[in-house]
């Protein structure tokens, strides 16, 4: 495992390194004092951690790498994802996952405002509440909350699932609740075997998805918006 520390190494150079074209292997990123834009970009399979909190933009635009956060991350993590996954293991500022297209984002405690903005295939699993306007204007993926849900949710929602097991203070425009059918059930399954949260009973949870009133849209088109 290579390591850097950014107590004595400039950000810049770290995340250079990371984007060498023959990246391999496993890295550890140390003290990160809540830095923006640790670990950019990522277009390599390879396993990122990062020791402590990280600013803005954590793991942003990420192709193919695992990124682990060992603490909480600031406005922003994993925006734009493609593909690889996402690991907060602490809390998450608002707009988690923005317009991510794929991969898996796990904030294993709580998610705030706007968590999933506009999310375009991303799969997100948080372990405790999110905020007001989460999932706003999603137009595909999944989205599962094992907490509670704040105002708005799904508000203007294209073609995107969402799982939440608590409350929910009130649904966005057009979004509405929906049977969970066998389908749903082993969907919402994988997804918490996937993020670590394999023993909930997914009939615990309510699905949440478009009335399909507000738009003209076909899903199978979500790649060109």
């Amino acid at each position: 495992m290579r390591t850097f520390d950014l107590r004595t190494t400039p950000l810049r150079e770290v995340n250079t390194a990371l984007h060498a074209a023959d990246l391999t292997g496993d890295f550890l990123i140390e003290h990160p004092a809540s830095a923006h834009n640790v670990a950019v970009g990522l277009a390599a399979p390879v396993k990122v951690t990062i020791d402590g909190h990280v600013g803005y933009y954590a793991a942003g635009m990420n192709q193919h790498a695992d990124v682990i956060i060992n603490g909480n991350a600031g406005t922003g993590v994993a925006e734009n994802m493609m593909s690889g996954s996402v690991w907060v293991k602490g809390d998450a500022s608002q707009s988690a996952g923005a317009t991510a297209h794929g991969g898996l984002l796990v904030v294993e405690g709580n998610a705030a405002a706007r968590c999933g903005i506009s999310m375009k295939g991303v799969d997100i699993v948080v372990g405790g509440d999110v905020g007001h306007m989460s999932a706003f204007m999603a137009q595909a993926g999944r989205l599962v909350v094992r907490g509670d849900a704040g105002e708005a949710l799904g508000d203007s929602i294209y073609e995107a699932r969402i799982y939440v097991r608590g409350d929910v203070a009130s649904l966005g425009a057009d979004c509405v609740a929906k049977p969970m059918r066998d389908e749903h059930h082993s969907e919402l399954e994988k997804l918490l075997k996937a993020a670590g949260f394999e023993g909930d009973d997914t009939r615990s949870y309510t699905r949440y998805g478009s009335a399909r009133s507000l738009y003209h849209f076909h899903v199978d088109n979500a790649s060109a918006y």
